[in-house]
């Protein structure tokens, strides 16, 4: 398949109201050229609708029909997104009948990882062929199910992507790349060129909750509330023993697997430390797991805006740490860049998912393809199989 224009949508865990948005020049292999990028804010009611929904998710829990809510906020969801993205084309002079394929990750409300007994199961909001329709674009959609009904964990996906741009840089065995987002998760290459990855821990989502939970805006903005509490060490120690920590992996979790409670009784300053140094020594925790000799550990994702996390991942991880940018990588766009490649693969016929990243028994690639009504083949996709 020849290199064009693919474009990644998601909207992340942590409920920030904006839509990321990318596109990227691939043929589902390597990066041939970064595209425009950029955050859209959703219209003022749709946080809400979303927060709604995970909390009627939480309730439900995989258990009976799915919450009425998820029906109107789907279609919601995926017609602010379709015009966003639109309206993102057409500013950025590249018409959307170049883009070959928009890869829609939508929104997740709820994640169970598999157990020995059980296969885990999955919740993304987004109509994949509703998408198709109102752009009038392939649609690679429902990205983590079959990769769950495989019996592996659904998460993380970002891994393929992480070892393209690892390739594209340069970057060898003594690099790994950690993303911050509601929930953390990590991305290393062997020096066979094996890829292993899996979820660190909590991340941006419980510290978050507990600023909103205080009436102190949205997040703790550049650290500055946890940088004047104190770490309960002793407190943090006991929340290190939680099992998934030296669980092995390929593991993953959901955004309320470690909820902002776990600081409860604290001061505000203090509990935002405690969170903050949770999710930085998750980071180390991981990066102890692995198998090889990690020197450097590259940043993306919302955390690495905030300065007393980054500094608290270099302390408690001792290993060097940088921002995606020092590589000339975009860090706030590397996860819808992440979709806009994944929808590549899926059209070129590539894998995804992995053994060393998400536990299937063997790769396999990943998502639903989807073409507007009436369209059979994909425009101009060539030798796409």
């Amino acid at each position: 398949m020849a290199a064009r224009w693919f474009a990644g949508l998601m909207t992340g865990t942590v409920l920030d109201g904006r839509i990321d948005i990318a596109l990227l020049r691939t043929d589902g292999r390597s990066i041939g050229e970064f595209g425009p990028c950029g955050l859209v804010p959703y219209d003022t009611a749709m946080p809400a609708r979303l927060e709604e929904c995970l909390q009627a998710a939480r309730t439900w829990n995989f258990e009976g029909p799915e919450p009425a809510v998820f029906a109107t906020a789907e279609r919601d969801l995926t017609i602010a997104q379709a015009k966003a993205l639109e309206e993102f084309t057409r500013d950025n002079g590249i018409p959307l009948s170049d883009i070959a394929a928009i890869g829609f990750h939508g929104q997740t409300v709820l994640h169970r990882p598999p157990t020995q007994d059980r296969n885990g199961q999955t919740r993304q909001l987004g109509d994949g062929p509703l998408m198709a329709e109102i752009t009038g674009r392939p649609v690679v959609f429902d990205l983590r199910s079959a990769d769950i009904n495989a019996g592996g964990q659904g998460a993380p996906l970002c891994p393929c992507y992480h070892n393209a741009l690892m390739r594209y840089s340069g970057c060898d065995e003594s690099v790994a790349i950690v993303n911050l987002g509601g929930v953390g998760n990590i991305t290393w290459r062997d020096c066979d060129g094996r890829l292993f990855a899996f979820d660190t821990g909590p991340a941006n989502a419980p510290i978050n909750d507990w600023i909103v939970r205080h009436g102190l805006g949205k997040m703790d903005a550049d650290g500055l509330i946890a940088a004047t509490g104190r770490v309960d060490e002793a407190r943090l120690a006991t929340l290190l023993g939680h099992p998934y920590f030296s669980a092995p992996f390929p593991k993953s979790l959901d955004r309320f697997d470690f909820p902002a409670s776990l600081a409860d009784g604290l001061s505000v300053e203090d509990g935002a430390a405690l969170l903050t140094a949770l999710a930085a020594a998750a980071v180390g925790q991981a990066v102890a797991l692995l198998p090889g000799d990690i020197r450097r550990l590259v940043i993306c994702g919302g955390g690495r805006h905030n300065p007393t996390l980054m500094d608290a991942i270099a302390h408690r991880s001792g290993i060097m740490t940088e921002t995606a940018e020092a590589l000339g990588w975009r860090g706030d766009a590397i996860e819808a860049e992440c979709f806009a490649y994944l929808a590549a693969r899926r059209v070129a016929g590539l894998d995804v998912s992995y053994p060393g990243t998400t536990g299937v028994p063997t790769p396999m690639p990943a998502g639903r393809l989807v073409y507007p009504q009436g369209s059979a083949t994909l425009p101009g996709s060539g030798d796409a199989g």
